[in-house]
């Protein structure tokens, strides 16, 4: 890790005082570029790796930055206080952060050199070698997005096969990291009591695996692929009825997983 702090990496976004995506005050760093095109996106920006300029409330903003591991973690450090106090800390999320390996590697460590909880938001598309060696090190929470059990469909709404997301499912279960899983749960895709109840007894299977939260869908970031020039895919779909998320994660809850909504 000589000289990590120099490692550059390609951003969009730093958000800060979030209570999401892992345990505590968060700060949340988002990496660019994702091997995916999930039809539900709510970060059409980060897909690219190239910087890419967004028309937001009817003026241009360039979405993508080269930055160092070094001035994130200048931004990152001034909340440190929160992450003392709350148990709180630094999660990378994108795009896919695995995507920009030694960038996120380097982060991590960074952080862990400070004291500070370290957490990932990832489907986990990568070798599992470069997850194993240059990520689960440094990291104190993985937090895996699991679309759907039929590989089929997984890559009909995501234009990517599931079967490298399983595999590395179950081998960062069996390497004792801390492992939640979380599915998006999209109407029309993955909404029915069957498609959860695949997730969660797969989600049940993986060794330490305790947790499975469910993540509605929503449509706050359909507006953003106008202003990319894009077409939105699911125009159509309303998020789903809060019972319905209810009797999901009852149904869920039977595999003996805590379940619970939102992330």
């Amino acid at each position: 890790m000589e000289h990590y702090l120099q490692t550059t990496g390609r951003i969009f976004d730093i958000q800060k005082y979030s209570i999401h995506d892992g345990p505590g005050i968060r700060t949340i760093v988002f990496l660019k570029g994702c091997a995916f095109r999930c039809r539900w996106c709510c970060n059409p920006e980060s897909q690219h790796f190239e910087p890419e300029t967004m028309i937001r409330n009817g003026k241009p903003k360039l979405y993508g930055k080269d930055v160092t591991v070094e001035e994130v973690m200048e931004e990152v450090m001034k909340d440190r206080a929160h992450f003392r106090r709350s148990g709180g800390g630094l999660t990378l999320s994108g795009g896919e952060t695995l995507l920009q390996p030694d960038f996120a590697s380097a982060l991590l460590f960074a952080a862990k050199q400070e004291g500070i909880n370290t957490a990932i938001e990832s489907t986990g598309f990568q070798k599992f070698e470069i997850i194993k060696n240059k990520i689960l090190p440094y990291l104190d929470l993985f937090l895996m997005d699991i679309k759907h059990m039929n590989s089929d469909k997984h890559q009909a709404f995501t234009t990517k096969p599931n079967t490298l997301v399983l595999e590395n499912a179950r081998k960062i279960a069996q390497s004792g990291q801390k492992l939640i899983i979380r599915v998006p749960v999209i109407p029309t895709f993955n909404d029915t009591e069957e498609e959860i109840m695949e997730i969660a007894r797969f989600a049940a299977s993986l060794p330490g695996v305790e947790q499975l939260h469910l993540l509605p869908y929503h449509r706050l970031g359909q507006d953003k692929y106008a202003g990319l020039g894009r077409e939105y895919t699911l125009p159509d779909i309303l998020p789903p009825e809060y019972e319905h998320m209810h009797k999901l994660r009852r149904a869920a809850a039977t595999t003996g997983l805590y379940v619970q909504i939102g992330g």
